[in-house]
């Protein structure tokens, strides 16, 4: 994972971009998670969230909560809980399981100490500002309750990185295009802790690194066509080089019988 410019660190944060393009609906970030499937060892991140909720009882936020994933098991696992899905996107909050709220996460619409807890699961990276946005999540958790964050390393699926400048190289003629765009660089595994530490004294990180192996490039192109939406700030033709991403890696397994992604993630449990 490279670092962004400031360009692009300001269009990952654009709420216009976020809520009518990004995560319209939840298309683009199912193919971003779909790739896991591929993943070893594989992690059962909702089962991880209520293992961290076990002593945690009453209000759970669900902070940018995108198409319900981590909702529906905390309703599912944890019905003695009140959970409450919200992101800025209407839309994809549609399929989401009741009660949800269409939210801003830098001002959200709950009093002083009224959760016992707030998950900001990789969302944390696409808020304009992260400082005030971790103060405004401590508001309104309770003393004694607990956030649960999570993003990815700075170093996680570095091999996508390299696919998509060599695509880009080659659709601009060049022996290496620009780097694509990152979603987790402004917020990163490495960063977080610094962040956090601002508003919490215990944080426990769980590093969840992988490997995924994939015989068929149908899974790659898809995730790095979901970044249609910051296309303008690829500095490259957006579709040309997902077109050519995809002969590369398709020759790549033709030639190794795979292609492998490294991937490193994390959650951090901050009380």
């Amino acid at each position: 994972m490279t670092s962004n410019t400031a360009q692009q660190d300001a269009a990952v944060s654009d709420r216009t971009i976020l809520a009518n393009s990004a995560y319209a609906d939840g298309r683009h970030l199912a193919a971003r998670q779909s790739i896991y499937r591929w993943q070893q060892p594989q992690y059962d991140l909702p089962g991880i969230v209520v293992e961290e909720l076990a002593g945690t009882s009453g209000t759970v936020l669900d902070v940018g909560c995108g198409n319900g994933k981590f909702v529906s098991r905390l309703h599912q696992d944890r019905p003695d809980l009140q959970v409450v899905g919200m992101d800025i996107s209407a839309g994809i909050l549609a399929d989401v399981e009741k009660p949800v709220l269409v939210s801003d996460a830098q001002a959200l619409p709950f009093a002083d100490d009224s959760a016992d807890a707030v998950l900001a699961l990789h969302m944390l990276y696409h808020v304009g500002d992260i400082e005030a946005t971790i103060k405004e999540l401590t508001r309104v958790l309770r003393p004694g309750g607990v956030l649960i964050a999570s993003t990815n390393s700075d170093t996680d699926k570095q091999e996508l990185g390299r696919l998509w400048a060599r695509a880009a190289g080659d659709v601009l003629g060049i022996p290496e295009g620009p780097a694509r765009v990152s979603l987790s660089s402004r917020f990163s595994l490495e960063k977080a802790p610094g962040y956090l530490g601002t508003a919490f004294k215990d944080i426990r990180v769980r590093e969840l690194p992988g490997i995924i192996e994939i015989t068929d490039p149908a899974p790659i192109i898809a995730h790095l066509a979901s970044y249609e939406a910051w296309a303008d700030q690829s500095g490259v033709p957006f579709h040309e080089t997902v077109s050519r991403a995809a002969e590369i890696a398709a020759a790549e397994i033709a030639t190794g019988g795979t292609f492998r992604i490294t991937c490193r993630s994390g959650i951090l449990a901050c009380r």
